[in-house]
């Protein structure tokens, strides 16, 4: 699955400098995260970084995008050209 942000979201600015791929950006109110975008990191880290960094927790599992291991790992090599 891809992440999204909640609505508790501080507008901290921390989470959108370490996203990898550039899925996070501002929104109409509070930050975003593009789900065609989002690989949960896997590829570049071992973990999320926007999960990592952020100090309220108001980045989880998007249910509307569900996605398997094996194709957050194929969005990765299309995003990075390695496909």
């Amino acid at each position: 699955m891809s992440l999204h942000i909640l609505d508790n979201c501080i507008n901290c600015d921390v989470c959108e400098p370490e996203c990898p791929n550039g899925a996070i950006h501002m929104g109409p109110q509070i930050y975003v995260i593009e789900s065609g975008l989002c690989t949960q990191c896997v590829g570049h880290y071992d973990t999320p970084q926007c999960q990592e960094v952020c100090p309220v927790d108001c980045i989880e599992l998007d249910p509307a995008n569900p996605e398997s291991a094996e194709a957050l790992q194929e969005k990765f090599l299309l995003l990075t050209g390695q496909v």
